[in-house]
């Protein structure tokens, strides 16, 4: 069964999020438009609301992850879910237990969610094809495929920005070959209309083929970033790069490091983003990542209230406000 058609549920709901690619594009504004229901939240006395309470969310994180895995776990909280995280160095696998079997005692436990990040792509599609019809898989991010979640709270903090997608220039900027989180805004950008979508890197962090999905290729810094609205710089994965494809790390912040002077030829009004960890010195100057064009740290906020729009909504109980009494 292909990804995209796992995700869905036999009357067409979201039951997974496994990918972006397969999604249409009224069903990225109804993630979006919930999402901004529950960005008031955050700003309660008490930020919390019961749509999922009763329910229990499992982190299965096989890879390290700060940023990711902290608003998930506050998500779900928020929602009022028990949160369970495994510590897979210290779990029953590390002595020989299989995943599946490791999926089979959770279940056992009456989980409701799974969420997977995973360093095999295809870990969580795989994950879903064997779970309990009563579980949902949240896809957090799975070798060089995709990070669905990502993309979505991009998306989210584009629109809050600058409002309509389909006249902007977006330019995605640096280690395009190694990054699902790259893959996951191209499908995106490109399902929401935007009218300008570019790759900016060198030839050798290009993946083949990437202008088949309707991408600009360019190989010149200020060239990409001419007149952009947008600009997402991607951070150099060395730990999934397989022999020499830089020079230096010097050499590579001097073509492809994003400082105030090389932003001077994007429109003034651009923002600057980036889904972290930030590279200081090789991928973005420090300069740019603190300065008032940055909106680096916004998206980590609002990576909370997308990833609470994307719970309740694969659970089916997405709201249709989210303003009422908190509990504590």
């Amino acid at each position: 069964m292909k990804r995209a058609n796992l995700q869905l549920d036999e009357h067409g709901r979201l039951r997974h999020l496994l990918t972006i690619e397969g999604l249409k594009r009224q069903q990225i504004i109804a993630i979006l438009d919930a999402a901004e229901s529950f960005i008031s939240v955050g700003d309660q006395q008490v930020r919390k609301v019961p749509l999922l309470r009763g329910k229990t969310v499992v982190n299965l994180f096989f890879e390290a992850s700060t940023r990711t895995l902290t608003t998930f776990e506050l998500a779900a909280k928020r929602l009022s879910a028990d949160v369970l995280k495994i510590n897979i160095n210290t779990s029953a696998t590390v002595k020989g237990e299989s995943l599946l079997d490791m999926l089979r005692n959770l279940e056992a436990m009456q989980c409701d969610m799974f969420i997977v990040r995973h360093g095999d792509s295809g870990a969580a599609h795989l994950i879903a094809q064997h779970v309990a019809p009563h579980i949902s898989v949240l896809n957090a991010g799975d070798g060089r495929h995709a990070h669905p979640t990502q993309a979505l709270l991009d998306m989210f903090t584009i629109r809050r920005h600058k409002g309509e997608f389909a006249p902007l220039t977006v330019a995605i900027v640096g280690d395009v070959m190694h990054s699902r989180v790259a893959r996951s805004q191209i499908h995106a950008l490109t399902t929401l209309g935007i009218s300008d979508l570019r790759v900016v890197a060198p030839k050798t962090l290009i993946p083949t083929q990437v202008e088949n999905l309707g991408v600009h290729i360019y190989h010149d810094m200020k060239e990409g970033l001419r007149n952009a609205d947008v600009v997402i710089m991607l951070r150099l994965q060395k730990e999934r790069m397989q022999g020499a494809l830089l020079p230096s790390e010097q050499e590579y912040f001097q073509d492809y490091g994003l400082t105030e002077e090389k932003l001077q030829v994007a429109k003034d009004d651009a923002i600057v983003m980036h889904p972290g960890p930030i590279n200081r010195g090789v991928e973005i100057d420090s300069e740019v990542a603190d300065g008032p064009r940055s909106v680096i740290l916004e998206q980590v906020s609002n990576g909370i209230a997308v990833r609470m729009a994307v719970m309740s909504m694969v659970l089916g109980r997405a709201p249709i406000e989210t303003g009422g009494e908190g509990e504590a």
